[in-house]
């Protein structure tokens, strides 16, 4: 099993004119440190207007920072908003690929729908129809990755002529691709997809083998491949703080851990948000104050056991793998059991400290990885060889279907917006004019209606 770091960049209120830049600031030295003790993953999320929860809104700049800060970690979007109301697919595909470049390919390509009414109403993505944009937005950013010209589309949600998508990413045919999962049902879809499941749902590692068994199962029975190659794994999210002491890493992380969760709850499921006004940390406060709950009495009342849930009456509220080396190791154990191929960490959540996070990651690199290192690698080469048949069936049925997408008729050309109105005007001098301003440009003499032509 492998494991990630994850990030929302949450940021409770209050907040000062240099808030937003520590918090980036902190991230990028905690995911340094990360990949220097063998952290193998970094995933960031793409969301709009959701204060508080998460100020991510231009994942793939920070990602190219991390990648220049980073040597071996694989750089994840978890995940790029495929619909096109979010994100053209051309360019999608043309981030993806510039990222995987200054990376030297390491990039996942992960992707998701998302369904707060703060990103669908803001960027009028209907909710109705979300899941079809997202699937068209993936279908043709892997085809501009992937074609050379990309053939064109006339979709139901985009249009676009045909056109070379440049750069291409390094990794062939396209970055591994994967897409965001809090239900069994996308589980599922991302099974018969033949891409990886994010799940974003912090569930037990009896609950993840369920899901790791219903992929499986669909994998082999009934996958077509949405890219041009299968990525069979299953990836879960859980908090995470470790300390020597159990007690120290309860009171630096299961509050922000809480607050991660009341936070997505608020813009998906119960909140009402006034922009630059609602304050969300506020309400966490409360509503907790409300229900008896304290910080001090969840410490009192702590489990003996980790577990990733907040059951009824359960005062410890997401715990997950928030604990010392020893009680981390033994829960991560069984998701490893569970067949689980990569771990995700969530620690930078509400106010936790960056100091208690830095120090959180080494106590996780040296006293709790190592162990799941040397078992890893002869793991990955087992699964490998075991889905190999599942795989090539997959891309066989995938094959079947080949010869359906666009390709760019044979006398297709794209003519300059001055080359087209010539042509319209049928006039000759002008024509003639053109094909002067094209020499005279090739001998580089400076020509003033060059530049006016250009500015349109």
């Amino acid at each position: 099993m492998k494991f990630g770091i994850f990030y929302e960049h949450q940021l409770p209120r209050p907040w000062s004119e240099t808030s937003e830049q520590q918090l980036i600031n902190d991230a990028l030295d905690q995911i340094e440190l990360a990949d220097r003790l063998g952290i193998q993953y970094l995933w960031e999320v793409e969301h709009h207007f959701l204060e508080e929860y998460s100020h991510s809104s231009a994942p793939e700049v920070f990602l190219a920072a991390a990648s220049q800060r980073t040597r071996r970690m694989r750089i994840g979007h978890g995940v790029v908003q495929t619909a096109p109301g979010y994100n053209h697919p051309a360019r999608i595909a043309e981030r993806i690929a510039m990222l995987d470049l200054v990376s030297n390919g390491r990039v996942e390509f992960g992707t998701g729908e998302s369904s707060s009414e703060a990103e669908l109403g803001g960027f009028g993505v209907d909710r109705d129809t979300k899941r079809d944009a997202w699937l068209e937005g993936l279908e043709v950013a892997i085809r501009c990755m992937t074609e050379t010209p990309f053939g064109g589309v006339e979709g139901r949600f985009v249009s676009m002529p045909p056109r070379n998508v440049v750069p291409k990413p390094v990794q062939k045919p396209h970055p591994p691709l994967w897409v965001a999962c809090s239900r069994r049902d996308t589980i599922l879809l991302a099974a018969e997809k033949g891409i990886g499941a994010l799940s974003f749902a912090f569930v037990e590692p009896e609950d993840a083998k369920q899901w790791v068994d219903d992929y499986e199962g669909v994998l082999h029975d009934r996958c077509v491949p949405v890219g041009r190659s299968v990525n069979p794994q299953v990836a879960c999210v859980t908090p995470m703080m470790c300390a020597d002491r159990e007690e120290d890493a309860l009171a630096r992380g299961l509050e922000g851990a809480n607050f991660f969760g009341y936070s997505l709850a608020h813009f998906y499921v119960f909140g009402e948000h006034v922009p630059a006004t609602t304050d969300v940390w506020a309400e966490f406060v409360e509503r907790r104050g409300k229900m008896g709950y304290s910080p001090e009495a969840a410490l009192a009342a702590r489990h003996e056991t980790l577990g990733a849930k907040a059951a009824a009456g359960d005062q410890t509220g997401l715990r997950g793998a928030i604990g010392t080396p020893g009680q981390l190791r033994e829960f991560l154990r069984r998701y490893e059991a569970a067949g689980v191929d990569q771990l995700i960490f969530v620690m930078q959540a509400g106010r936790n400290r960056h100091e208690h996070i830095m120090e959180s990651i080494e106590r996780f690199g040296t006293q709790v990885l190592p162990e799941f290192l040397d078992r890893d690698e002869a793991a990955t080469k087992a699964k490998a060889t075991r889905l190999a048949p599942a795989v090539e069936r997959a891309m066989t049925r995938r094959d079947q279907l080949a010869g359906r997408d666009p390709v760019m008729p044979a006398d297709y050309v794209m003519r300059a917006i001055p080359k087209q109105m010539v042509e319209a005007m049928d006039d000759a001098p002008a024509h003639q004019w053109l094909e002067s301003l094209a020499d005279r440009q090739a001998a580089g003499v400076h020509d003033p209606e060059f530049q006016r032509l250009v500015d349109g």
